[in-house]
């Protein structure tokens, strides 16, 4: 799965919360954060329990896996507090977990619209505020939150995923300005087309991925180890002074359609 590219020193014994971390990419973020050494707890609603195992003996340290539907929050929020019992305060969040589920705008009714919005967004915003009082007082901390390029390059077929992605953009900036005085960094980061095996399964069709790399500067697809790299990146200290960036990984798509 994920190999090491590079060593952040400081991400060794962190604590880290990693939202959907048992699947796709973020099984490939479980992994990488592994990999650096740290202790990684995640939540995710499908049993990971195999990964978990898998995990303890490549790395010989296993994840936390703890079952949880992201969009309820009490539950989220007493996951997250299981994890910094068991590894210390949580001083990393990654918000990975999304659902791109595609739709027609003139369908969505307010039901579609809120189960989106609780998944995209709302999760996003209370697992910041959960952590971020604990990472006031350690006086440092790095949040990751999942955008995409799609609200970027204003793709039709999913209205609601696209409006939270934008919309995670604009709460990073706000958090970011808001407790870089404590210390606490906020950055967020959107992949492009990623090939993970659903992607593979559902939508990568020879054509769809010829058309797509053409769009893209570096004519390579991306893969998980891609998002990994970066957002091991934006947790550690080698960001330091990085705060309040949307950082595109998409091979230079973005750049293009600009």
């Amino acid at each position: 799965m994920t190999m090491t590219t590079a060593t952040f020193h400081d991400l060794k014994d962190a604590s880290v919360f990693i939202t959907g971390g048992g699947s796709g990419i973020g099984a490939a973020l479980t992994d990488g954060f592994l990999a650096q050494g740290a202790r990684v707890g995640f939540v995710q609603r499908s049993d990971a329990t195999e990964f978990c195992e898998e995990m303890a003996e490549k790395h010989g340290r296993a994840p936390l896996f703890l079952p949880c539907d992201i969009t309820d929050i009490a539950a989220l929020r007493h996951a997250m507090e299981d994890v910094a019992k068991a590894h210390g305060p949580i001083t990393m969040l990654v918000n990975n977990a999304a659902n791109d589920k595609r739709h027609d705008a003139l369908d969505v009714d307010e039901a579609f619209w809120d189960w989106s919005q609780a998944i995209n967004l709302k999760s996003y915003f209370f697992a910041c505020q959960a952590v971020i009082p604990g990472m006031q007082k350690a006086g440092h901390g790095a949040i990751v939150n999942f955008s995409s390029i799609s609200y970027m390059l204003g793709n039709a077929g999913y209205a609601s995923y696209a409006t939270a992605n934008g919309a995670i953009t604009a709460m990073t900036r706000s958090l970011a300005r808001e407790f870089g005085p404590d210390g606490v960094r906020v950055n967020a980061l959107a992949p492009g087309w990623v090939l993970t095996q659903k992607q593979k399964d559902m939508w990568a069709s020879p054509e769809a991925l010829a058309a797509h790399l053409e769009r893209q500067c570096l004519k390579e697809h991306l893969v998980e180890q891609d998002v990994v790299d970066a957002t091991l990146f934006l947790a550690s200290n080698t960001s330091r002074m990085m705060t309040g960036q949307c950082i595109a990984v998409d091979g230079g798509v973005v750049t293009v359609a600009a």
